[in-house]
Order: C-alpha cells, then structure tokens, then sequence
C-alpha cells in the first residue's frame, strides 16, 4: 500500500488528511515521508511520521532518545549557523535545562494570575461579539468569527498577560502571523530572501531582530514601572541568562497567541458542524468544560512537532537510526481508534479524553490552563449571543503542516 503524503503544508489548507492518517496508523504507524522543495523552502532529508496515540506519547516522554535540542522542534531543519541561537528557546531544550526554564517562568505563569484574568476575558468576549454581531446584522448577515472576533480576542487576552501596552498590542499579531504562517503567502508578509535567493528563516536572529529588541525595550520599562503582568516578573528574575528572557518573549508571543487563535475558530466550526451538539451545549444538556477538551480534541491547535533521534533506536517495529528527524502527528492520535471510541464523532461528554492537543511529557504545554479558560469564556458567551450556529460558507484555512490555522469563518448572524 502506498504511503500516503503528509508533509506537504498546501494539503491542509483543503482540511487535515484525517483518511490518509488512517492509513497511515493502520498500516505505516511509522512512516518514512519525503521532504520536497515546496513553496521555495529548499528539500530536506526526510522524516519518520509517528501518527498512532501510543507512539506519540511514547516520543513526547521520553526527552533522552527523542530530543527537542538537536534539531529544535519545526519539521523543517533550521539553518545550521541558526541553529544555537534556536536552541536558547525553552521550547527547543531538553532536561535538565529545560526544567529550570520551565521553573522560571512558571513563577510568572502561576494559576492565579490567569483566574484573575476571566473577567476581563468575559466582557472583552461579549463585547466583541456584540460589536461584530451588530456590524453583520447591519450589513449582509454574516460575519468573519476570525478577523472580527478570535484574532483580536486572543491577541487582547495575551497582552494583558504579558503586560503589553495598548498601543503596541498590534505588533504581536504581526510577530505571530510572520512566525507562524510563513508558509502561507497570506500570512507572512513580505518575503525576505537571503544571498542565494531562498527564503529567511522566520526563527533566525535577522528575523527576529525587532521582536527582540521591542522584548528588552519593555522588560526596561516594567523594572522601573512594576505591574501584575508576567513580563514584570520574568523582568525582575534574577536567574535568567543573557537572551532567555528576549526567548520567553517570543515564545509566549507566539504560542501563547496562535493557541487560542486557532483552536478558537476551530472549535466553533466543530459546533456550527453538529447542530445538535450545539443545542445540547446551549440548554444545558452538556457540561462546558468537557465539551472544551472534546473540541481540541476535534481541532488541536498544533499539527505536529518533531524531535531528533539522539541514539539508534525501534518505534513500532521501524528501525530509527540516531539524527533521523521523527515528527509525531498530534492529530491523528487524536483520532486514534485504539485509545478514541467512534473517534471521528464529536462526543461533548467524552470521558476519560487523553487528546493531546496540549502535547504530553516534559514540553506539555505551559499555557493550557489559559487557553482552556478563554476557550470557555468565548463559547459561553457565543451560546449567549446565537440560538444558531451556522457557516455562511466553506472556511479559509491556514497552508501549514504545524499550525491547525483557521484564516476566515464566516458564520450567519442569527
């Protein structure tokens, strides 16, 4: 049987390949898959594809034989000169080094911090789905959830958090869209190209040169004006390194704004799919918290994420040499039949739910516990807003093979 493709990032912007990563689990658990040249980012060497629940959890554990150092996360290899620079990234060490990053910045990142954010979440949701419902009522009947709702409600709730300031809070959607969509012509901007006429690395220095210097200009500011922000206290660490606070800067930018971004849209899609679910939802007849985990279950914001073999070793009976670059899907172990009963349907009171939308091991997600907090607040004010809900046309998705990106939803404003 062949092995079907799923590295091209233009596949998913047709929707993710849920059939072929069947295919895939059921008879290439783990499966060597080509790296082309595509969209002018130059071929690469190849890559073990992991896509059955226990395999991805058994990589995503297990940091001394599948390393986020070696090779950093993204499925395309960085360019090697890139390569240190990429690696001071929290997101792109393994243990030990890792834990005490994670440590750091968990002190700013604590749980009380993020509940006395959900008031300012819920007014912040009712009122930009008043404003946009208002807009749509007064104009064709439809309105884009994306551009007039989520974008804005994601990037908001993130500069509270960090203590971005009003005026600057646009620059964090660019710094995530130019980071996060470069693969999508749409999303990223003008193309910068090197001497040789490829493409720039979005994760180089030369790229991330203005979010960096914006990080030390602020975390400045926040030693001499202190508030209740995470930036202040990651400001005022006195064990973080030269550049690691620059890196949580871009990490919590950027992963801390496109999480909710995109499985905020996604998980209305979901909803606006299943009418039924929407309505059991809306009258009570489903709980609002497990429906959250169902609907990342359903549209986990990240696709995938890939680690480096560190030593010759076996994963579902393939024989994995040590430098291979192995890939582990987050959505199609979402969908695993071994672990998922009738996987594909949306069950709202799915329990247990062991989805792993947030990851699993070492590198679990550090803002999940914010994430699903303004996931609830958002569908509960959208069950306030609309008895229905219902597309007005086919979504606009995201060219990528990382992000779960949803670009436009166009929903009726009934």
């Amino acid at each position: 049987m062949t092995v079907p493709d799923v590295f091209d990032p233009r596949r998913y912007a047709a929707g993710v390949p849920y059939a072929d990563y069947r295919i895939l689990r059921d008879h290439h658990p783990v499966a060597w898959q080509d790296e082309p040249e595509v969209l002018g980012w130059p071929a690469g060497p190849g890559f073990w594809a992991v896509t059955r629940h226990a395999d991805v959890v058994r990589v995503l554990k297990d940091a001394a034989t599948y390393s986020s150092h070696l090779g950093a996360t993204q499925i395309r290899d960085p360019d090697p000169g890139d390569l240190p620079f990429i690696r001071r990234m929290m997101l792109n060490q393994d243990p030990p080094g890792h834990g005490r990053l994670r440590r750091l910045v968990s002190r700013a990142f604590t749980p009380g911090r993020v509940e006395r954010f959900t008031a300012v979440a819920e007014e912040r949701a009712r009122t930009l789905l008043a404003g946009a419902l208002t807009r749509a009522r007064a104009g064709d009947g439809t309105v884009d959830v994306v551009a007039a709702v989520t974008d804005d409600y994601a990037l908001l709730n993130l500069a509270d958090l960090l203590g971005v300031p009003e005026s600057d809070r646009g620059l964090l959607l660019h710094w995530t869209r130019r980071v996060i969509g470069y693969q999508d012509p749409d999303e990223a901007g003008p193309e910068v190209r090197d001497a040789a006429g490829r493409p720039v690395d979005p994760r180089s220095p030369a790229m991330l040169r203005d979010m960096f210097a914006y990080a030390q200009e602020l975390a400045a500011h926040k030693r001499r004006h202190p508030g209740d922000d995470v930036l202040t206290t990651l400001a005022h660490e006195g064990e973080l390194a030269d550049g690691e606070l620059e890196m949580f800067f871009f990490l919590l930018t950027v992963a801390g704004n496109d999480t909710v971004r995109s499985a905020a849209p996604g998980g209305l899609l979901e909803l606006a799919g299943h009418p039924e679910a929407y309505r059991r939802l809306r009258s009570g007849g489903a709980e609002l918290g497990p429906a959250v985990e169902e609907l990342l279950r359903r549209h986990p914001p990240v696709l995938t994420f890939r680690r480096t073999a560190a030593r010759d070793t076996e994963l579902a009976g393939q024989r994995i040499r040590a430098g291979d670059k192995v890939v582990v899907f987050h959505a199609s172990a979402n969908r695993d039949e071994r672990v998922f009963a009738d996987p594909d349907g949306l069950d709202l009171g799915r329990s247990p739910n062991p989805h792993v939308s947030f990851g699993d091991g070492p590198h679990v997600c550090l803002g999940a516990h914010f994430a699903r907090l303004q996931l609830r607040v958002l569908y509960r004010q959208v069950l306030l807003a609309l008895p229905e809900l219902r597309t007005a046309e086919p979504p606009r998705r995201l060219v990528s093979n990382f992000i779960n990106g949803i670009k436009s939803l166009r929903l009726e404003a009934t």
